[in-house]
């Protein structure tokens, strides 16, 4: 949409950026909350379109942003679900019009503006001419642009939802078009047959208040009321008045005006042909039948008896009381003094107001200063307030005071519960349980593994360790509360521990538990006939051989539950620690001295050792002393003879730095 505006900047505003002016739009129809309700069995034409609106619409189309450009909305109701399909045919066909299909269902219709998941479908193409969802669409989405098709595919409508069409007028004709439906397989026309529901006079027999079993057209009602009759002589019906027809399109409540007070008696309301030649008519213009009838019983004036309160749930700190008449708002004191509040425990009332319109209410919510957070049963109390009177109904009639209505409380509910954790080897065991107080009567326990359960109590198998979750939810059918708890499965043993690699001829070995786990008990095995029991061992010597010896090592440990799990390690043992380089080798490969390095280097680090020959050319370096030369360079055998070397290394127990030079020869 936008970018069809941007074009034509370019051609006639010399590369011009494109600037919105949103006009409010307040014809009846064209915004969201006054949109025309439609049904599937008749076309609505629209003979012009003003020029307003621009609001951004949001939705799937975001390579430009779309707007409702001189709109109508319609709203219908899906009654059978199925597809949807209709067509707008402009009055000028090359007029652009374009659509998008929206989900209200339990939605303020002016969300349309800012909730994007409200859309089902739409058609923003540039192309002027009929358009809409028909079987020769292919997509529920068509996004602005010339060429691109005019039909989108027909949205699946589901059963009871709302829908909100918006047809957006791109053009700035305002020539009109007309809206039709069929071809899909939903139904959007409802099947109630329209008729009429009860009748209601108010106290002064002056008014009537007629209710219909569902929404009619406004345009439908005579306003002199000659749409309805009334069974006696004494008063004429001289007004008919649709509530919230000067603010939409259709109305269920209709208020007749009488020429004279009806007094107290039982009469009857009858449906006619009014003076516009029909009468009331259902959105798919269907009209109540001509002779059908409704009581009407004009009551004396007396007082309304306190009634009821509505259900109280859970923890209430406000009682809705419900009426059978109108109450005057005006004699509700605010400060809530009109009440008190018998029971245990003691609770005051704070404040109360009424749900009023046109200073009526039938309701009246009556404010308590705390919540009533135990189960009892309790009396509402009519006095008479600060303000001079208890409650009057529309007719003036005082409620007599010391009337009451009682009404119950349930106790609030914990989903607090107790664990019993039995530790196993492979696997542990966990118990939870509820302590099943204040009526609790319903459990829904969720776990980390995928678990749930609706007993009170369960007990759960878990087969692996580390941090664990459950989460209860219980209710007494009235109060209901969650808790969560969290528990860290840490039985498992691991065995480990470091100990020293090379022990040198003297030299004591260290070994240290690295072991994780709630470890309670270990068992060390030295390979030198001792033993320990403690988690820090003692340092171990080994009496040094003529070789090189690995001896085995092993830790076992165990928790308090008698799982235990082993580490096996090895020790070297060498028979001599003392740094020295050989002063001849034969690298003739019998297995006798064939090579040269430094020998014993156990307790050196950062060493470093070089070969040279008798001209000063470096033919072998390392830094690992039991990397050894062959005597060769560059895999050529190198000459008998004598050759230099240097050794640098730093002794791991002092700390000292050596530097040694020597010779050494070699023999062929």
């Amino acid at each position: 949409m936008i970018y069809r505006i941007f074009i034509l900047s370019l051609f006639l505003v010399s590369f011009s950026p494109v600037i919105f002016s949103q006009t409010v739009c307040t014809t009846l129809g064209q915004n969201p909350g006054t949109a025309f309700p439609v049904c599937g069995t008749a076309s609505f034409t629209m003979a012009s379109v003003p020029i307003c609106g621009d609001r951004q619409v949001p939705g799937p189309c975001t390579n430009v942003p779309l707007t409702d450009k001189n709109p109508f909305w319609y709203k219908f109701t899906c009654f059978t679900a199925g597809t949807l399909s209709f067509l707008i045919t402009p009055n000028t066909i090359s007029d652009d019009y374009d659509w998008q299909l929206f989900d209200i269902t339990n939605r303020d219709p002016n969300e349309v503006y800012t909730n994007p998941a409200l859309f089902v479908a739409c058609n923003w193409s540039g192309d002027g001419g009929v358009t809409g969802a028909s079987a020769a669409g292919t997509s529920l989405v068509r996004c602005d642009g010339l060429g691109v098709p005019r039909f989108s595919s027909m949205p699946s409508l589901i059963q009871g939802h709302d829908y909100i069409l918006l047809v957006s007028h791109f053009s700035n004709s305002q020539s009109g078009y007309s809206l039709s439906f069929g071809g899909g397989t939903a139904n959007i026309t409802d099947p109630l047959t329209p008729g009429l529901l009860n009748a209601r006079a108010a106290c002064d027999g002056t008014k009537i208040t007629v209710k219909l079993n569902k929404k009619m057209k406004c345009n439908s009602l005579a306003g002199n009321g000659s749409d309805f009759s009334l069974s006696a002589a004494l008063a004429t019906i001289t007004a008919a008045i649709g509530n919230v027809c000067n603010t939409g399109f259709d109305t269920d409540s209709i208020t007749l005006s009488l020429s004279a007070p009806l007094p107290p008696g039982n009469y009857s309301i009858r449906i006619e042909t009014g003076v516009d030649g029909n009468n009331l008519l259902d959105n798919c213009s269907r009209q109540i039948p001509t002779g059908q009838t409704i009581p009407l019983t004009v009551f004396p004036v007396a007082p309304t008896p306190m009634d009821s309160i509505q259900r109280t749930g859970c923890a209430p700190i406000i009682l809705e009381l419900v009426f059978r008449d109108a109450m005057l708002c005006s004699a509700i004191a605010p400060d809530g003094s009109d009440f008190i509040v018998t029971g245990n425990p003691g609770v005051t009332v704070t404040s109360a107001s009424g749900v009023c319109t046109t200073g009526l209410t039938r309701i009246i919510r009556v404010v308590l200063s705390a919540p009533l957070q135990k189960a009892g049963v309790f009396q509402l109390k009519l006095q008479p307030g600060t303000d001079g009177n208890t409650l009057l109904n529309e007719c003036g009639a005082s409620t007599s005071a010391g009337a009451t209505v009682s009404f119950s409380t349930a106790d609030t509910v914990s989903a607090l519960f107790n664990t019993v954790t039995r530790p196993g080897c492979l696997a542990d065991t966990v118990q939870y349980s509820h302590s099943r107080q204040n009526g609790v009567n319903n459990w829904k326990w969720s776990f980390d593994n995928g678990i749930t359960c609706i007993a009170a109590d369960t007990t759960i198998v878990y087969a692996t360790f580390g941090q664990k979750q459950a989460t209860l939810l219980v209710s007494n059918g009235t109060c209901s509360d969650t808790a969560a708890f969290s528990i860290n499965l840490d039985n498992r043993v691991n065995a480990d521990f470091q100990s020293t690699s090379v022990v040198c001829p003297g030299d004591p070995a260290t070994f240290t538990d690295n072991s994780t786990g709630p470890v309670v008990s270990w068992n060390w095995n030295f390979g030198n006939g001792s033993n320990s029991i403690t988690k820090t061992p003692a340092p171990q010597f080994y009496p040094a051989g003529n070789t090189v010896r690995n001896i085995l090592l092993r830790l076992i440990v165990t928790n308090s539950a008698g799982c235990a799990d082993t580490a096996s390690g090895t020790i070297r043992v060498v028979s001599n620690c003392y740094i020295s380089v050989p002063k001849a080798f034969t690298p003739n490969r019998d297995g006798l001295n064939d090579f040269l390095h430094p020998t014993n280097a156990y307790k050196a680090r950062d060493l470093y050792f070089r070969i040279f020959n008798r001209s000063g050319q470096l033919l072998f370096e390392t830094r690992d002393w039991t990397y050894q030369w062959d005597g060769s360079f560059k895999g050529n055998p190198q000459d008998p003879g004598t050759y230099v070397w240097i050794l640098q290394y730093t002794n791991t127990e002092t700390g000292k730095k050596f530097e040694l030079k020597g010779s050494t020869i070699l023999i062929r």
